[in-house]
């Protein structure tokens, strides 16, 4: 788009514009992901909002209910977003006028991407100062913060401070002492200028794009949450796979949540702060107070971002709908042929307790075997609770697999019950595809267990399936593993040929071969061991079969040659010669026995 089609009286040019630069994300979520959902709970109808810095066009899509302005410093950008906000100023926070106040200012792009590089420089406090100044007594501000020792850094295998590309042209660390480095001193210079911080969100798994946030304080207290537990592994294993990381970024998400340090240890903070309010003006809108744990972005057709909020009850599941969520679901769930998702079902309280995924991987480790037989009879006795008269499970206990139930004391649950399948499952069946998908991510992941190293997937499931009380064969976990491509190819909408080249892949897992998914060097390194083990194994047995043969060989060569000594010496020839007439005696005897036979045959015969 160029100038001239852009609605000119939309953009205000103070001065100091970047006619040759532009911030948009190129990663965009449908709707904006769970950012445009917190943007759009926190900005109540009709209110003055600013948003200041680059943001997802789809943010301004979720915000029409209120009177937008937004503050770029891109002229590319501001023709961009001119159709979706009642007014932009290009330029910089100094472009900003003294007298206009708003009741929510956003800058969940951070405060560094606000100012122009074409203008006076301010600084990072100069800049929140002149934000501060622009919300209005009873007002709030949304400020994004990039954590320096993030996870997004950890794993990456590019260090940041040796990045080139144009995005980087302005990078800071820790030793900049002119941004914050953590929660702890946002919060001191929030206060400094006179906020009062609310609430923190944790970004995961990337700060410009999150598909997760969860609020940095219930991050802290509740270290066990199973619910938590999924969210992180999910967006995490997720959000690196098209990228090669250091080590796996879903496990280390997960030991950061159970150490206490998920929000330390995430890529980025949301952190809401208030202005307080002036009691003198009752007309001062106020922001919702009922903020949300949790938003998940769900990434699937038909299903809006999750969101979890804390009631006098506990946790309950919510669903914000978006506008893509209002139109008809289409592939993948459309056909429903194994698999589908209910999103009536997000809509009770969230269960509580630990993953059982991670209980059963914790008692692996420590090769505790009175633990996973505990856990896995536990597991299969609530299965077989979920049966109907015929052994069958339905609805979303057949997909409960051990990444999707959660453990509290002797209690089990499905932890999201909007995943159910189409048709009823063998409890058998059901059974096996969970444990099958435990043990090829505990063979593949290069977990270590108390079992033999020569086990493969299949064959570990059987022992897991006997611990569990049930004596699984290998024809069952060949079924459970074409269920399982089967729901696979139903939610990721393949078709037939994709179910087919699914299956194969499946029934093909080894323990050699790296996780499926993201790889990461740590888990390639692992997979090359576990392969040059084998490797060793299958030679030694290579060279022992070889040994063998040889020997063989030889004591064969050893008979030959006995035999042919025996065969030319004196001895032997005299046997032959006094053997021979006798034989010779034996088959005339027998010629004449037959002859006789032959002529007195016909004789008896006549006398009869």
């Amino acid at each position: 788009m160029t100038t001239e089609t852009a609605p000119a009286d939309r953009i205000t040019l103070p001065g100091g514009e970047m006619l040759a630069w532009s911030d948009l994300p190129q990663e965009r979520l449908a709707n904006g992901g769970p950012l445009a959902a917190l943007a759009a709970r926190l900005v109540p109808p009709g209110a003055r909002v600013l948003v200041a810095g680059p943001h997802d066009p789809a943010l301004l899509d979720q915000l029409t209910h209120a009177e937008v302005t937004c503050l770029l410093r891109s002229h590319p950008d501001a023709v961009a977003l001119a159709h979706r906000a009642a007014r932009v100023v290009v330029g910089g926070p100094a472009g900003l006028p003294d007298d206009e106040t708003y009741d929510v200012v956003i800058a969940a792009a951070g405060l560094d991407p606000v100012e122009s590089v074409e203008g006076t420089r301010l600084g990072w406090d100069a800049v929140l100062a002149r934000l501060v100044a622009a919300v209005r007594p009873g007002g709030a501000l949304l400020l994004r913060l990039d954590n320096p020792l993030g996870l997004h850094r950890l794993v990456d295998t590019t260090p940041w401070y040796a990045r080139r590309d144009d995005s980087a042209w302005a990078i800071g660390g820790v030793l900049d002492r002119a941004h914050p480095a953590n929660r702890d001193q946002l919060r001191q210079r929030l206060g400094a200028v006179g906020l009062r911080p609310a609430a923190c969100w944790a970004a995961y798994p990337g700060v410009s794009t999150p598909t997760a946030l969860l609020d940095a304080d219930h991050l802290d207290r509740d270290a066990g949450s199973g619910l938590f537990d999924a969210v992180l592994h999910g967006a995490c294993a997720g959000g690196f796979t098209s990228a090669t990381v250091l080590q796996d970024p879903a496990r280390l998400a997960v030991d950061a949540l159970h150490a206490g340090r998920a929000a330390d240890l995430a890529p980025g903070w949301l952190t809401l702060a208030h202005r307080p309010a002036d009691p003198t003006d009752p007309t001062t809108p106020t922001v919702d107070r009922n903020l949300p744990v949790a938003l998940v972005q769900t990434g699937r057709p038909g299903i809006g971002v999750l969101e979890v909020l804390n009631g006098p009850s506990g946790w309950r599941w919510g669903l914000i709908p978006t506008t893509e969520a209002t139109t008809p679901a289409v592939a993948p769930f459309a056909s429903r042929e194994a698999a589908y998702r209910d999103a009536d079902a997000l809509s009770g309280p969230v269960p509580s307790g630990r993953l059982l995924r991670t209980l059963l991987l914790d008692a692996a480790l420590r090769r505790d075997l009175a633990a996973l037989r505990a856990l896995l009879r536990g597991y299969a006795g609530w299965l077989a609770d979920q049966a109907d008269t015929d052994g069958r499970i339905a609805g979303a206990a057949a997909l409960a697999g051990t990444d999707n139930v959660v453990v509290d004391g002797e209690r089990y649950g499905v932890l999201d019950p909007s995943w159910r399948a189409t048709a009823a499952l063998p409890g058998d069946v059901v059974l096996a595809r969970g444990l099958w998908r435990f043990a090829a991510g505990l063979l593949t992941g290069g977990y270590a267990h108390p079992w033999s190293s020569t086990l493969d997937v299949a064959g570990l499931t059987v022992v897991l399936g006997g611990l569990a009380g049930h004596d699984l064969d290998r024809a069952t976990v060949s079924e459970a593993v074409e269920a399982e491509a089967a729901i696979a190819a139903a939610l990721h909408g393949l078709g037939a040929d994709g179910t087919v080249g699914l299956a194969t892949e499946l029934h093909a897992v080894a323990p050699t071969d790296p996780p499926v998914g993201g790889h990461s060097y740590q888990q390639l390194r692992e997979a090359w061991l576990r392969q040059r083990e084998e490797l060793t194994r299958l030679a030694a047995l290579t060279a022992w079969t070889e040994e063998l043969l040889t020997s063989r060989e030889r004591a064969l060569r050893r008979a030959e040659t006995t035999i042919g000594l025996l065969s030319g010496s004196l001895s032997y020839r005299v046997g032959r010669l006094a053997i021979t007439p006798a034989r010779l005696a034996k088959r005339g005897a027998r010629a004449a026995k037959r002859r006789a036979t032959a002529v007195l045959a016909p004789k008896q015969e006549e006398q009869q």
